[in-house]
């Protein structure tokens, strides 16, 4: 039995490379793991929500000192934005990363005026319908060519009550000698809804310790005495959504502002923009010196100031000690180590065990037990060293990530799907890895027994991973915000915790004889454990349809299937083998290159919203503080597709009726909050609540802290808490 896990990976690790090659290949366009406009490059870009076009306007042709300008189209579905360089209380605003011949560069972005678009209790700036974002090109004397070839890669976040990541890439080639006039209109129009630049003159900003106060002067006679619309350039200086005040006082123009609550900086100047409301042109930018001092900076949060305020407060209600940085330590790591231990009983890691000590039971001599238990632990410590490194390291690159973050990735959910049925069908008997692998590595593999050992405990905490089990849960959340060292010897702790039952049966003769002894039951356990490694590839599947559709899952079915007839076509002999064998790989190449890369996609469309009325709604950062300030309780259910015990959670506890009944009788609000996909939101929430990773269960009453449950739901545990509102 341990031969069957060095020889999997070896062959995993070559198939799943083909895999990867071959949809890398036929999706060369696919570079973020978020959803992709289109693969095509060219002047268009089509989603659902959005056109985007690439223009050009050159009307004397391109060269030294001409007006050449490029600008981005943007037609957006109705009810559907986009962003302005200062995007207001959230989002982000476009992008544009441009590729231009030697002598040719690019300006910045001369963002037309936005408008107010109110979000609930919030307000971002940004567009609707229309937008051409322009952009002007400087020619340099030594540009030669016929032809002035551009390419774009721009990068937009579109929204509506839901916002979606959206990126394409363009192409566009511009004759030199001749002009390019087609979109003059379009550009001439943008021109005027841009704002037109303001000499400063006396207008000033005055800051106050929760306002700020603005003058403009020599603003033209057309705006005077007439109602204006304001928009900061400088991010999180100004509360978008707050309550204002304008006057006019003789021909200037005045106005009280919030300043934001999550100030994050303190400029000496404040470039801003001043328009006619309701208008679309006549817009002019001016620039601010700042007079006064501003307050100290807030704080940088990520959740609402509701729940950091009730935080805080349980916090200050259980004070620590002067010690507590070493004690948190020494508890996490005590849960660290109780959790990993108990990610043994886990449903995604007990098949992968169980073949594991039945492969135990032919090891003989109490060295030889030592030596693969060991190289068990080393494998499963190792293992969860570079998860939990790779973590850390990407999130100290920007990337909001939490535990289980690699099943968020259609490629690594497929290629586990891959690898268990590999397993599965080498404990059905269908193949032998030996009968195919090149025969010197054949006889490497079976004759290193420690290096089968260490494999296993790779294989084990790969299917690991994605749980959370009791006791786990704070330790890693605690662990992200340790210094480097200390948190990858949490990651460490929870290896060790894993792999010390298997240690403990490998040192103590005690255990190890109590362990059954070697006969015929072990091949029939053998194809038996093929079962449980199809179940989980059906989980898999599933996972895979929540994160790239039907298309993908039925694509990756597709796969398997060819692929599991080519392992049984190399274990045919004569004439037959060659035969079946041919068609066999010619048709899983087929299907590599035409359905692969549906594999490895993600849906441009977000997890669909709950339907009206529904018992459970999605969950949002907001939705949470609306519903507690109104004075209802709220459960949040922190899930995800490929989270096992989540799945348990569900199908049990949470849908218990007398849970139920209880939930309605206290009229509790109940939110799924669904983190199968990539959601900053959902990580910056959990990181909140001091949790990196699902399930998390949390109860919210207005007045008091958030109570979180334990990640292995009971019954009992919940109608208890609930008896408490």
């Amino acid at each position: 039995m341990h031969k069957l896990f060095t020889r999997i990976s070896a062959t995993v690790f070559l198939i799943t490379s083909a895999v990867l090659f071959n949809s890398a290949s036929a999706q060369s366009n696919i570079n973020s793991l978020f959803s992709k406009s289109s693969s095509a490059v060219s002047a268009v870009v089509t989603t659902e929500q959005v056109r985007a076009e690439l223009l050009a306007w050159a009307p004397d042709g391109v060269g030294p000192g001409k007006q050449v300008w490029l600008g981005l189209q943007l037609a957006h579905q109705p009810e559907w934005h986009t962003y302005w360089k200062n995007a207001g209380d959230s989002g982000l605003p476009t992008v544009l990363d441009w590729q231009l011949p030697a002598g040719i560069s690019a300006g910045e972005i001369a963002w037309p005026t936005p408008k107010k678009i109110p979000i609930g209790t919030l307000a971002n700036y940004g567009y609707e319908n229309n937008v051409l974002l322009p952009v002007p090109l400087t020619v340099a004397s030594n540009f030669s060519g016929n032809t002035l070839d551009v390419k774009l890669k721009a990068s937009w976040l579109i929204c509506r009550l839901e916002c979606i990541p959206q990126e394409g890439e363009f192409s566009l080639s511009i004759p030199v000698q001749s002009s390019s006039g087609i979109s003059t209109a379009v550009f001439q129009n943008t021109f005027k809804a841009t704002p037109k630049p303001l000499p400063t003159g006396s207008s000033t900003a005055e800051v106050t310790a929760d306002s700020i106060t603005v003058s403009l002067s020599g603003l033209p006679a057309g705006l005077q005495g007439k109602k204006l619309v304001f928009f900061p350039e400088t991010t999180n200086v100004i509360e978008p959504a707050g309550a204002w005040q304008q006057a006019w006082q003789g021909a200037v123009w005045t106005a009280q502002l919030p300043i934001s609550s999550m100030r994050s900086q303190s400029p000496s100047n404040l470039p801003v923009v001043v328009a006619l409301e309701g208008k679309d042109v006549e817009a002019y930018q001016i620039q601010l010196p700042v007079n006064g001092q501003w307050a100290a900076l807030a704080a940088p949060a990520v959740v609402s100031p509701a729940l950091e305020a009730a935080l805080k407060a349980n916090a200050a209600a259980q004070p620590l000690p002067a010690s507590a940085p070493p004690i948190g330590l020494i508890a996490a790591l005590l849960g660290a180590l109780l959790g990993g231990m108990i990610l043994n009983l886990m449903p995604c890691v007990f098949p992968v065990l169980a073949i594991k000590v039945v492969g135990f039971v032919n090891v003989k001599s109490r060295a030889e037990r030592i030596q693969d238990g060991a190289a068990y632990s080393v494998g499963v410590v190792l293992s969860f060293l570079a998860l939990g490194g790779l973590l850390l390291a990407l999130r100290a690159a920007g990337d909001q990530l939490g535990w289980g973050f690699q099943l968020q990735s259609p490629a690594v959910v497929a290629g586990m799907a891959l690898m268990f049925t590999l397993i599965g069908l080498n404990l059905a008997g269908l193949f032998e890895i030996g009968n195919f692998l090149p025969s010197r590595v054949a006889t490497l593999q079976s004759s290193n027994k420690t290096a089968n050992s260490f494999l296993s405990g790779v294989l084990a905490t790969a299917i690991a991973s994605p749980c959370t089990a009791p006791f786990m849960g704070a330790s890693l959340g605690f662990a992200l915000g340790l210094p480097a060292a200390q948190a990858l010897l949490i990651f460490a702790t929870i290896g060790l915790g894993m792999a010390l039952p298997y240690l403990a049966v490998s040192a103590i003769p005690g255990l190890a004889r109590a362990m059954p002894r070697p006969g015929a039951w072990m091949q029939t356990f053998r194809q038996l454990m093929a079962f449980p490694m199809f179940a989980t590839v059906i989980w898999l599947v599933w996972v895979l349809g929540q994160q790239s559709g039907i298309d993908g899952a039925g694509a990756l079915l597709a796969l398997l299937l060819l692929l599991s007839l080519l392992l049984w076509s190399l274990n045919l002999t004569g004439r037959a083998r060659k035969v079946i064998a041919s068609v066999s790989l010619a048709l899983l190449a087929i299907a590599l290159w035409g359905i692969g890369p549906n594999v490895v996609k993600h849906l441009d469309t977000p997890i669909a919203a709950a339907a009206p009325g529904a018992r459970w709604q999605n969950w949002t950062p907001d939705r949470v503080e609306q519903l507690t300030a109104n004075g209802q309780s709220v459960f949040v259910d922190f899930t995800a597709a490929w989270c096992v015990t989540c799945q348990y959670n569900k199908k049990t506890t949470l849908a218990n009726a007398d849970v139920l009944a209880d939930m309605d009788a206290k009229k509790v609000v109940l939110l799924r909050a669904d983190w199968t996909r990539r959601d900053p939101a959902v990580t910056a929430a959990l990181a909140q609540l001091g949790r990196n990773g699902v399930p998390v269960y949390v109860i919210y009453k207005a007045g008091r802290a958030p109570v979180l449950l334990s990640e292995i739901l009971s019954v009992s545990d919940v109608r208890a808490e609930l008896a408490k509102l």
